[in-house]
This record gives structure tokens, C-alpha cells and sequence, in this order.
């Protein structure tokens, strides 16, 4: 596992108070695609400007900005995904008379940066933690582009990670069919798009490609988090069968 020294962990920036009006705020969101079963992340390659990024773009208007980060996830790296439900510490409420016990793992952002845009409008970005998707729902997305007569590559918004499955039950799905995650051709929306490469890399490598960046700690403590995950749910299983 990838550890906070290998890489230099960033630190948060002081608060800041700042107001923008529709006109000068760009929304976007990100996202780091991880191959659970095989300890791998999706990393991008512009191949004119050699320089190595995770998917990233504005959200379309009236989107939320999880649907955005799935969507820009697989229009610029190929590979479908969905928000993965991690361990974080976060400042967000828990649902009030939720349907469900709340779950101990969240989909919010990993990191959020403000980056100026031009000297009047600003950029905020959600970094979010993704899977690859499972070979049984891969196929059924595809094939709903298919009797849409749409490419078989269209995004269509996948279901959600299941509430009640946990990581190795996700895991054996993927030993089970023993198949390579799909990547998808040409899915990028204009030319600049084109130019991307994007690779399955292991954690480690992944961060060091990507280092000096935010990005490499959204791969490091995304990869911890998940790592964490699977900690939680088989102390919980020993738990009780131990009662």
C-alpha cells in the first residue's frame, strides 16, 4: 500500500471567504478509477504534452457533480466506473429518519480545489473515489447503447455500488469472470479529448507518475480508504462469527 511518505502528503489550505455569481463559477469534477481486484488505478496520458492526469472535466449544467465525475471518468479515459462508498472523515450531516442505517462509508469528495479560471471567474473541483465496473453490468450497459442504436461506447449513468455487498464479494465477481476491465474507443467529446492515452497502472506507480500534484493523493488516500474498507467489513464478518 501506497503510504502518506512515499509521495509527501499536502496539506489543506486555510479557509477562504468568496463569492461568486453564476456567470463567474465553473463546476467540475474528478475522479480516480480504481481495479479493486488487481490493486490498479486508471491513470491518463496527453500524448502531445506528455504529461500524465486523472479524468477531469466541468459537470454539464442542471448535473450533480458525482454523475459528472462518473461521466468525465469515462469520456476521457474510456473506462466506465461508478463512486465507490469509502471511509472518509467529512463534515456533512448524516440523513435525518434515513430508509437505511446509515453506512459508516460515504461517496463524497476526497479533495476539493479552487483554481482561478481568469481574473473574474473561478473553478471548483471534486475529487472522487471510482470503481471499474463489474463484468455482468459492463455488458448490460453496452447493450442498452446497443438497442439504442447508439455506439456501443455511449455513456449510460451505471447503477450504484450495492449497499449490501462488500469488497471481497465485489472481488470474487471480477476472479469469477476473470476478465481485463473494458476500455472503450474514441470516447472523447472534441479533438483535444482525442489526444488522451489512458492505462491501468499499479497504485504505487500511478502516484509517482502523478507526482507533485493533488492527484497523487487523491490516488494514495483513495487506495488507503479502500484498503480501509476491506479492513472494516472482515473485522465485522470475525465479528460476528465469533458470536
Amino acid at each position: 500500500m501506497t503510504t502518506s511518505a512515499s509521495y509527501g502528503r499536502p496539506s489543506s489550505n486555510l479557509p477562504v471567504i468568496a463569492n461568486f455569481d453564476s456567470a463567474h463559477l465553473t463546476v467540475g469534477a474528478g475522479v480516480a478509477i480504481f481495479h479493486v481486484a488487481t490493486a490498479r488505478v486508471v491513470v491518463c496520458y496527453h500524448s502531445v504534452e506528455k504529461y500524465w492526469f486523472l479524468p477531469k472535466g466541468r459537470r454539464d449544467a442542471s448535473e450533480d457533480s458525482a454523475t459528472g465525475a462518473e461521466r468525465e471518468g469515462y469520456e476521457e479515459s474510456g473506462y466506465r466506473n461508478r463512486l465507490l462508498p469509502i471511509p472518509l472523515q467529512h463534515r456533512q450531516p448524516r440523513p435525518h429518519n434515513p430508509i437505511n442505517p446509515p453506512s459508516p462509508f460515504v461517496t463524497e469528495p476526497i479533495w476539493t480545489q479552487l483554481m482561478p479560471i481568469t481574473r473574474s471567474a473561478q473553478y471548483i473541483l471534486f475529487w472522487y473515489i471510482a470503481e471499474t465496473l463489474p463484468p455482468d453490468l459492463e455488458e448490460r450497459l453496452n447493450q442498452i447503447s446497443s438497442e439504442r442504436k447508439t455506439a456501443s461506447g455511449a455513456y449510460q449513468v451505471p447503477d450504484p455500488f450495492p449497499r449490501d455487498m462488500t469488497l471481497k464479494q465485489r472481488v470474487l465477481l471480477e476472479e469469477e469472470e476473470g476478465c481485463e476491465p473494458m476500455r472503450h474507443q474514441d470516447t472523447g467529446v472534441d479533438e483535444e479529448e482525442k489526444l488522451y492515452e489512458s492505462y491501468l497502472l499499479p497504485v504505487e506507480e500511478a502516484v509517482q507518475r502523478l507526482r507533485g500534484t493533488i492527484m497523487a493523493d487523491v490516488v494514495g488516500r483513495g487506495w488507503e480508504a479502500v484498503c480501509e474498507r476491506r479492513e472494516v467489513e472482515d473485522s465485522e464478518i470475525e465479528g460476528k462469527q465469533g458470536n
